[in-house]
């Protein structure tokens, strides 16, 4: 694949992660917010940028979280994917804070996306290529309006998560949305990607 099409792949991946974000939520409550010492716990990890330290999630359940996360919104050429972002340390987070059932919900969907890559691909979902991440994701997502097995009802969770992670994060505010804090504006200037030319005030990319 060219370099060009795997960047439209990820940009495809990201908006479709983000439209879909409700599908499949009859399958499952939704997932609880981190409290403020929750928040204030991940902009440490965010501010520090060490090596994760999780509360939760075994260490090698966690390197199949960041692989997780980072396939359901990836990097692409606007902004750093949810792995960067930190999701996997905001997921931990919230499952520090959760009940005990959210907890095994976690760790068994894990387990079983793990088990489905060995499966089929003979290797953990960490350790996979991008073309069999492609592959086993298409799966497990093919009926998420109306999900039938523990780990479609999963990557559904999984999704509402990195999502609310990723947004909540530093770099999806800042970089992705381009938030610049309260400014007075003495004009509303909207997304100008007109005549062929990105908009110098939101970064998106005109049409080519």
């Amino acid at each position: 694949m060219s370099e060009s099409l795997k960047v439209t792949a990820r940009v495809i991946s990201r908006r479709t992660a983000l439209r879909t974000l409700g599908a499949g939520a009859g399958a499952t409550a939704l997932l609880p917010w981190l409290s403020d010492e929750g928040l204030l716990a991940f902009m440490e990890v965010q501010r520090r940028a060490g090596v994760p330290a999780p509360r939760v999630v075994p260490a090698a359940r966690f390197a199949t979280l960041q692989a997780l996360v980072e396939a359901i919104i990836p990097a692409d050429e606007r902004s750093p994917g949810a792995r960067e972002a930190r999701v996997a340390d905001y997921v931990d987070l919230l499952l520090s804070e959760s009940d005990e059932a959210l907890k095994a919900q976690w760790l068994e969907g894990l387990k079983a996306l793990d088990a489905e890559a060995a499966a089929r691909f003979g290797s953990p979902f960490a350790r996979l290529g991008p073309a069999d991440t492609d592959t086993l994701m298409t799966f497990i997502s093919a009926h998420e309006t109306e999900v039938v097995t523990p780990l479609e009802t999963f990557f559904v969770l999984a999704k509402q998560a990195t999502i609310h992670g990723y947004y909540t994060s530093e770099i999806g505010i800042h970089k992705e949305l381009r938030y610049k804090g309260n400014q007075m504006l003495l004009e509303f200037v909207g997304c100008a990607t007109v005549d062929g030319k990105d908009c110098p005030h939101c970064g998106q990319q005109a049409e080519k």
